[in-house]
């Protein structure tokens, strides 16, 4: 079992950078795919990014190609999303994920969950 822990959420002026960690407990993190997900008020939860067990591979939506990039360091359980060139539109509750396979974009793919950190950017 995987225990997932988000931090680094807050408020951010349009155009600034954030960087999001997600620390798992449990001795099996490295063998876990991961997600990001991202849920604002009255809206689906949403894709954007996933990364291999061992970081060799990453996917993106087209909505944050070219802006966010997700890494880890299965040395220290963390997965990261780094946030750059924010806009309004990424305002929402962020959420990591744990699955066995990569890349899906599908919440049911993925086993545990983290409690969420908000994110706020204004324009």
């Amino acid at each position: 079992q995987v225990q997932l822990v988000e931090s680094g959420g807050g408020f951010v002026q349009a155009g600034g950078s954030l960087r999001l960690s997600c620390a798992a407990s449990g001795r099996t993190f490295s063998s876990y795919a991961m997600g990001w997900f991202r849920q604002a008020p009255g809206k689906e939860r949403e894709f954007v990014a996933a990364i291999s067990w061992n970081g060799g591979r990453t996917y993106y939506p087209d909505s944050v190609k070219g802006r966010f990039t997700s890494s880890r360091d299965n040395a220290k359980n963390t997965v990261y999303l780094q946030m750059n060139s924010l806009k309004p539109e990424d305002t929402a509750v962020y959420y990591c994920a744990a699955g066995r396979e990569y890349g899906s974009s599908r919440t049911q793919e993925y086993a545990y969950w983290g409690q969420g950190t908000q994110v706020t950017v204004s324009s």
